[in-house]
């Protein structure tokens, strides 16, 4: 099985020895610790430095910036190969690299860059992008933050919601999206970097989740919350811009938390089809077992061609938002159908809290809702269509 997916045309010998180790390191440090952490809704910052220190919170951030300075497929099958054992693990990896340190390192002045990057890769701290508001996730013009300059300091007021790596202690800050301006009923968005700390910035830890109970998902609120003039991110006026661009390339990243929680309720359900005996026989060697089986691999097969291909195009410097888009719904939808059929493979095992089935078949349930619900994902493609 393995062997099958290091002889994919695009692996290279690096890609091979990075998803060995990162395997080793999900099998030998998650793996134990993954069901309690759900089970107590607990973020492990002990887990979040050794990911730091595996290098794995600056995958694809030069070196000088104290990043692995790797291209984008080693990424995203190092959040493959995590998601394979623990999304939420996965999910804390992705959204540092795809939506926390990537728009510092691609928008960012020499200044900014040489202040956060090197303390944002070592696995001191995360950092956070903040979009999602109460009244605002897909419909962004709904955002209610704002940021004023006041005597040459971003002067914010307003709230977000559902931001991963915000409240927690490993987090140093985040990436604020806020209406800095509007003339003629037309607002003007901007990004503004808000460090941990800062006056009149709180955060709040959500519990009692579904899924990723082991991410830190926090509330955070602003209230007169001061940073200086300095802390704009990009251009006034370009944080839509900014925001598009970073989702885009962190649809790869959920594609692959789906691609890999899919890989391990596979694997799963595979190891227990040989084991598990009815009949005189294993399961898997009646019909109806054997089929779920063989469609899964066919999905898995499909959507880790498809994923990597983006993955190509994106460091190619091609277009690649339509082929995010297409490989997240794709993923998102392949994690559902595998992971519910290997529920249904355990039968009433798979519903117990000891298996790990349940808490994957649990996990699955977000990736059709983060970084574009699936309703939105195809309004996209289909404008990519000329409709």
């Amino acid at each position: 099985m393995l062997d099958n997916i290091n002889t994919h045309p695009l692996i290279r010998n690096t890609h091979v020895e990075l998803r060995s180790k990162i395997r080793s390191f999900a099998e030998e440090e998650i793996k134990p610790v993954a069901a309690k952490l759900d089970e107590e809704a607990r973020f492990s910052g002990e887990l979040t430095r050794r990911l730091g220190e595996m290098g794995l919170l600056g995958i694809s951030i030069p070196k000088e910036y104290g990043g692995q300075n790797l291209d984008t497929l080693s990424y995203i099958i190092a959040v493959e190969e995590l998601a394979r054992v623990d999304s939420s693990q996965a999910a804390t990896v992705a959204a540092h690299n795809s939506l926390g340190i990537a728009p510092i390192y691609k928008h960012g002045t020499k200044e900014q860059k040489s202040y956060y990057l090197p303390k944002l890769t070592s696995g001191e701290a995360v950092w956070a992008f903040g979009l999602t508001e109460a009244d605002a996730g897909s419909d962004v013009t709904r955002i209610k933050t704002r940021a004023v300059i006041n005597n040459g300091r971003w002067n914010l007021n307003g709230s977000k919601l559902f931001i991963t790596n915000s409240a927690s202690e490993c987090s140093a800050g985040m990436t604020v999206l806020a209406i800095t301006g509007e003339n003629n009923n037309k607002k003007e968005f901007s990004a503004v970097l808000v460090e941990k700390g800062s006056e009149g910035f709180y955060t709040e830890p959500i519990l009692n989740k579904m899924v990723w109970r082991a991410v830190d998902t926090g509330k955070i609120s602003f209230d007169n919350c001061n940073v200086p003039e300095t802390n704009l991110l990009g251009e006034r006026g370009q944080g839509v811009h900014i925001m598009l661009e970073t989702i885009d390339s962190g649809r790869l990243s959920i594609a692959a938390i789906g691609l890999g929680l899919a890989q391990g309720a596979f694997e799963m359900a595979l190891e227990y089809a040989k084991n598990r005996y009815q009949f005189e026989q294993p399961i898997g060697k009646f019909q109806a077992i054997a089929f779920k089986l063989a469609e899964m691999e066919i999905k898995l097969e499909l959507a880790r061609n498809t994923l990597y291909n983006a993955c190509w195009k994106k460091d190619a410097n091609l277009p690649f938002a339509k082929e995010a888009a297409v490989i997240k719904l794709y993923c998102s939808d392949i994690a559902k159908e595998i992971a519910d059929e290997a529920v249904q493979i355990h039968g009433a095992y798979g519903l117990m809290k000891n298996n790990a089935i349940e808490r994957f078949y649990r996990d699955q349930r977000i990736l059709q809702i983060g970084e574009g619900t699936s309703e939105i994902l195809k309004v996209l493609i289909s404008r990519h269509l000329g409709l």
